[in-house]
């Protein structure tokens, strides 16, 4: 077997996964939903079909017991239970074991595989032990007489269909099954004997197939080929139709929908005689301009169906997520070069030079753009697993809740998803163990007894703002409080607002549990959290209210690759802000110091807003200007002044990682190349915040010690 088909199978097979464990909870909500069941039914029925196709017979082996119940189920025979969603989740889990031992990972336990097998066959059994009563009411349902339906398939496999090790004629074999048909094998490309290649399929096949299974289950039956081969499935014929003998199509009309036959063929051999509409003109039954519209009607409604045809179809690739990274670094250093370009093109100012600048200018950008798409994935993919997480862990705790998302198909960029899930795992089992009480408890308090987490994504300009929030009882300040003083975060006396005594959640070690559970309680958690948001060019806030429950926001870049940033000199150094985070500007003047009395503080409209100098951080020599200028940044609500020499303005900058020497520099995130070769430093304003208030306490300590 060829490597690059096992790889193909192990990829499809963790989308299918996916699919499964979000069909099957679908189903828990609602029972009724057959559109999940059919689809939780092929996804199973893909991974057994192409396991065994392609040698991962364990695979197969074990999804096929699965794959039988799940047909019960489709036909109605088995019930929609809670012990069945609890074994589809299962033998899910134990499938993904069984492909992550293929690359390397531990091997499945073959004791717990014979367990789920024998807990499905069991559920078999008591299908079968239903009463001849009940699985006759059963079948007349599903199988009865009146759902006899006339199919016309026309499958026309691609010459290379072989290479897949698909036999057509197996398929066609499956189908003798399914009720009376016809087939027609067209043989007419089959070249003469010496021109054969024996590793090519020329022929095609015209399949009649009158059945009482149901249409999705045919479509199964070319589930593996989809994309080798050209299927159109039709519905020719029902039991409301048979009786009517007259209502056949005629032979023109079935040649041209069988592909046998062109309209325009169909019309040519028409023309022999005269045409319809000429008949009636002159019969004088109906006047030339009624034909006129007639014809503008046919022919609108053709050309509407065929761009309705058009608008549907769509093809797609797969592309190795290694790959993309390295177009984006490509991509990169082309607009680093284009802006170098761009700078020698205005110093020289030759006009013959600037038109194709500009020029390359305008497809950098539209290059840029189109591969920072390609990256963007909805975060739906990511919210999807949260719903397990829900049910098990509410599960374990003996909670009722309900998880309900919003903006799934809203896009982040692919690796901000990535870093992202980890954190946002980590908040809603936050949400379930702090968040959300026991049934008794809610009931206790009159809150209904299931309760709720919403998530929630949406964009908002250059941002994605992400919102976990729960209807709980909400976060006590006092007791934040308590715990603060008690572990020594804050003074007994402290005055802080309740933003601040929120923020206190995030200290390292801080923890509100009244005991350690596998959950939480250890302290270790919303430090990291926070770390990681950071990192990540993202802020997180929390606001609660007492009884009524808490919200967690998250505000993130949608990309870590290029970002929008306001380009700022200190004596010639160049640092980039990240526009996301800017307010406004200002100006710092000597009145402004003098009347601050030396504090690092500056008068905006009347309220005073701290500021630090970039000169100062960076130990920068030299002699600042008469006028300084201010940034004004906004991190978690909390506005502060960003004092530079010059503000050279907006610049598109693509991040550059620092060398691992300097990665644990503090309040740099990285750097970028300008347009003339410099090295500009990417500032993290957060991190820099929260080190210039490090320094200035420690100052402040080695003052009060002498």
């Amino acid at each position: 077997m060829k490597e690059i088909y096992k790889e193909t199978y192990l990829q499809e097979a963790e989308e299918h996964l996916a699919s499964i464990e979000e069909a099957i909870l679908d189903i828990e909500d609602n029972p009724d939903d057959k559109e999940s069941i059919n689809r939780l039914f092929r996804a199973i029925h893909t991974i057994k079909g192409s396991g065994a196709m392609f040698g991962f017979d364990d695979i197969a082996g074990f999804a096929h017991h699965l794959e039988t119940v799940l047909e019960k189920v489709r036909k109605g025979i088995l019930p929609v239970t809670s012990q069945l969603i609890d074994l589809v989740l299962a033998s899910r889990d134990q499938i993904k074991i069984m492909l992550d031992a293929t690359h390397g990972g531990a091997e499945a336990d073959i004791e717990l595989s014979g367990k789920i097998i024998g807990a499905l066959e069991y559920l078999l059994s008591e299908a079968e032990n239903v009463g001849d009563s009940d699985l006759k009411s059963v079948s007349s349902l599903k199988n009865s007489k009146k759902d006899e339906m006339t199919c016309r398939i026309r499958f026309h496999p691609k010459p290379d269909i072989f290479e897949s090790g698909t036999e057509p004629a197996l398929l066609l074999e499956e189908l003798r099954n399914f009720g009376e048909y016809n087939i027609v094998a067209h043989t007419h490309k089959i070249p003469q004997l010496k021109d054969i290649n024996p590793e090519l399929c020329y022929i095609h096949w015209n399949i009649i197939l009158t059945t009482c299974k149901e249409l999705d289950m045919i479509k199964d039956v070319f589930i593996f080929v989809e994309d080798r081969c050209d299927l159109k499935i039709d519905l020719i014929d029902t039991q409301f139709t048979t009786n009517n003998v007259e209502s056949h199509k005629r032979v023109g009309e079935i040649l041209i929908d069988r592909g046998d036959l062109s309209s325009d063929e169909l019309i040519k051999a028409l023309n022999i005689q005269k045409r319809v509409g000429e008949i009636l003109i002159e019969n004088r039954a109906i006047d030339q301009d009624a034909v006129d519209a007639a014809l503008i009607e046919q022919e609108h409604v053709r050309q509407i169906r065929k761009k309705r045809r058009e608008a549907v179809s769509s093809s797609s690739i797969r592309v190795a997520a290694d790959k993309l990274d390295n177009l984006i670094n490509l991509v990169g250093e082309l607009v680093i070069t284009q802006a170098r370009l761009t700078q020698v093109s205005s110093d020289i100012d030759n006009i013959e030079l600037a038109n194709p600048v500009e020029e390359i200018e305008r497809l950098t950008v539209e290059l840029r753009d189109c591969a920072l798409n390609m990256r963007m994935v909805p975060i739906g993919t990511t919210f999807g697993k949260f719903r397990r997480l829900v049910r098990d862990l509410s599960a374990e705790l003996g909670k009722e809740i309900n998880l309900v998302t919003e903006g799934g198909e809203t896009e982040l960029d692919k690796t901000v998803i990535e870093r992202l899930s980890d954190p946002l795992v980590h908040l809603i089992r936050n949400s379930i163990d702090h968040g959300i009480r026991s049934p008794k408890e809610r009931e206790h308090f009159g809150k209904p007894r299931t309760g709720n987490i919403y998530l929630t994504a949406a964009h908002r300009g250059a941002k994605v703002f992400i919102t976990i929030r729960d209807d709980g009882m909400g976060i006590d300040p006092e007791i934040v409080r308590a715990n603060a003083v008690e572990s020594g975060l804050i003074s007994k006396n402290a005055e802080l607002s309740q933003e601040e005594i929120f923020s206190l959640i995030f200290a390292p070690g801080f923890s509100t549990a009244s005991q350690v559970t596998d959950v939480s309680g250890r302290g270790v958690g919303l430090d990291v959290v926070k770390r990681k948001i950071d990192s990540l060019g993202g802020t997180i806030q929390i606001s609660s209210e007492k009884k009524r429950g808490t919200t967690i926001s998250l505000s993130m870049p949608l990309t870590l690759a290029i970002i929008e940033g306001l380009l700022v000199e200190v004596d010639g150094t160049s640092f980039i802000l990240p526009l996301s985070l800017i307010n406004e500007c200002t100006e710092l003047t000597d009145t402004h110091i003098e009347k601050a009395r030396g504090r690092n503080v500056i008068s905006v409209r009347g309220k005073l807003l701290p500021f630090l100098r970039l000169r100062e951080t960076f130990a920068i020599s030299g002699t600042k200007p008469r006028i300084e200028q201010v940034v004004i940044t906004e991190v978690e609500n909390f506005r502060v002044g960003i004092v530079v020499d010059e503000i050279i303005g907006n610049l598109q900058t693509v991040i550059k990682p620092l060398d691992k020497v300097y990665r644990e520099a503090k309040g740099v995130s990285g750097a970028t190349i300008m347009g003339d070769g410099r090295v500009a430093l990417i500032l993290d304003v957060p991190g820099l915040i929260r080190y210039t208030e490090k320094e200035e306490e420690k100052n402040i300590r080695n003052a009060y010690e002498r």
